[in-house]
């Protein structure tokens, strides 16, 4: 952890106000940087940084996907495990409007809209995970379980 002052997003709002640990970890954001960015700047394997996507169903109803940073999502694999007919990613405006967050900087604590959460099973079996803050250049370091007891995330197999 750098000296630098680190935000109080709200996504670190909501990680306090449910007790949860956390350790903060800044980086110098690139537009485009991604999750292999992020991983060589904090030194750690692109698979422990997980990606926060808004997407959502036929209906617009949205959603978030946790997935690890080296692996993709099979919309048509969550489709088929939600029911619906399609999943898709939002556009960055619909994802911010739903999330309250830039493209970049999206967290999936703290969101303006509560929606159901989906995580890639497997980000359940690691030890520790990074994951956005709620700001772009700025990850925290939580337990995966978290995912689940605060987010009530639903674990599923979509990797690609």
């Amino acid at each position: 952890m750098s000296q630098e002052k680190l935000p109080v997003t709200q996504a670190i709002r909501a990680l306090r106000a449910a007790r949860v640990p956390f350790t903060d970890h800044s980086y110098v954001w690139e537009a485009h940087g991604g999750t292999a960015l992020s991983s060589r700047a904090l030194g750690v394997d692109e698979h422990l940084v997980i990606k926060t996507l808004v997407m959502e169903d036929e209906g617009r109803r949205p959603l978030i996907v946790l997935m690890h940073g080296d692996r993709d999502v099979s919309t048509r694999n969550l489709a088929r495990r939600l029911g619906v007919k399609k999943i898709s990613p939002c556009s960055p405006a619909v994802a911010g409007r739903h999330s309250g967050y830039l493209v970049g900087g999206t967290s999936p604590f703290g969101t303006r809209k509560t929606m159901p959460v989906y995580v890639e099973r497997s980000i359940l079996d690691l030890e520790r995970i990074f994951i956005n803050g709620g700001r772009r250049g700025y990850l925290v370091a939580i337990a995966p379980r978290v995912l689940v007891e605060v987010l009530a995330a639903q674990a599923v197999d979509v990797a690609v």
